[in-house]
């Protein structure tokens, strides 16, 4: 009896806990639809073919966000085109080739402090290197590297664990059969570890595409109408232009539908990188499996 009934104990204290994390994960859910319910609510009005494809006009009050979509694409393209070697390399010596001990440990402390600082601290640090001393001055190329310092930390970290996540047994195999070590990283290591590489730079874009600050100190525009002409040229950005548009302009009643839209437009662009994303992990994983 005694055991019987410590064991519904034990089965009530399971369900009850099950049903919290059940509640917990369902208030997640449903928070994320409320914010995605109001932005659509608010900014579906605003969205039209015109509004997304033609510059904006009237001090910030009328036209478009082209510009802005532009930009935005230019400084994910150029952060992650720097990130994204920088980052996969460093995880690759870090767990395949620096010797087990401080010189690691160092490294991994500094990667995860790094990855702690707040980003208008990056914003400043761009500024006086890349705008400033390196003379790139206000460009894509200087928004692009300080979004990618950004971003190296995560990329890092995602590498390392996902070549954690390799056994030994395969590179032990790889280097039996007479493979160098790097020809083991390239054909077996990365091959098998792209699926998790590839969530990093997911997270990365993510962050990327949302930020503000470093973007404002290193190549955002208040207004530019035009396309850039090369990545030495300032530009337009939908965060930046979303912060401009919500907190200042001469006649607020009239931008504020603007800012939803614009709001809209950068959700869904997220959305789409990430779906691009899972579908370019899909096919590693695929190609992982058929190997």
């Amino acid at each position: 009896m005694e055991i019987r009934s410590n064991n519904k104990a034990k089965h009530r204290s399971q369900k009850l806990a099950f049903g919290i994390f059940r509640l917990l994960s369902l208030c997640i859910v449903l928070i994320l639809f409320a914010i995605l319910g109001f932005i659509i609510y608010k900014g579906a009005g605003a969205v039209s073919w015109e509004f997304i494809t033609s510059a904006p006009t009237d001090g910030m009050t009328g036209g478009g966000i082209w510009p802005a979509i532009v930009g935005t694409f230019y400084l994910m393209a150029g952060s992650v085109l720097f990130a994204f070697p920088v980052g996969v390399m460093s995880g690759i010596y870090m767990n395949e080739y620096a010797p087990k001990g401080k010189l690691v440990r160092f490294i991994r402390v500094m990667t995860n402090n790094l990855s702690g600082i707040p980003s208008i601290v990056f914003g400043l640090f761009g500024m006086a290197l890349f705008v400033n001393y390196m003379g790139f001055g206000d460009s894509i190329l200087a928004g692009s590297l300080t979004l990618g310092l950004l971003c190296v930390p995560l990329v890092i970290h995602t590498t390392e664990e996902a070549l954690k996540a390799i056994p030994d047994s395969m590179r032990e195999g790889s280097r039996a059969l007479g493979a160098t070590r790097l020809q083991t990283i390239w054909h077996v290591i990365l091959p098998m570890g792209m699926p998790n590489i590839i969530t990093g730079l997911i997270l990365a874009l993510g962050r990327v595409s949302g930020e503000t600050a470093p973007i404002l100190f290193t190549c955002a525009a208040y207004f530019l109408p035009q396309l850039p002409a090369s990545i030495l040229d300032q530009c337009m950005a939908l965060p930046y232009h979303l912060y401009v548009i919500s907190t200042s302009g001469t006649d607020m009643e009239a931008q504020l539908p603007l800012a939803y839209g614009t709001a809209l437009v950068l959700i869904v662009i997220i959305l789409l990188v990430n779906l691009l994303a899972n579908a370019l992990r899909k096919y590693f994983e695929k190609r992982v499996k058929t190997n």
